[in-house]
């Protein structure tokens, strides 16, 4: 049962992943099209970048604890 649950976690941190990339793709064309808001962008990306990656990680660690514990 934990390893479903560690898979169930798991497959959140792919789409966390996902997510990033779906992010950095549509700030590479927002930038490309207005190239003098570009500093306003890449802060906003970076910003949510790092909240989804703090979120893939907490998630990383639950699926290690439950994989690990009886």
């Amino acid at each position: 049962m934990n390893y479903i649950a560690a898979a169930i976690v798991m497959f959140a941190v792919c789409l966390v992943g996902f997510g990033m990339c779906f992010a950095t793709i549509k700030s590479v064309e927002s930038s490309a099209r207005q190239p003098e808001a570009a500093g306003k962008i890449q802060t906003i990306l970076l910003l949510g970048c790092a909240l989804a990656e703090s979120t893939a990680i907490y998630a990383f660690v639950v699926a290690l604890i439950l994989a690990t514990s009886k």
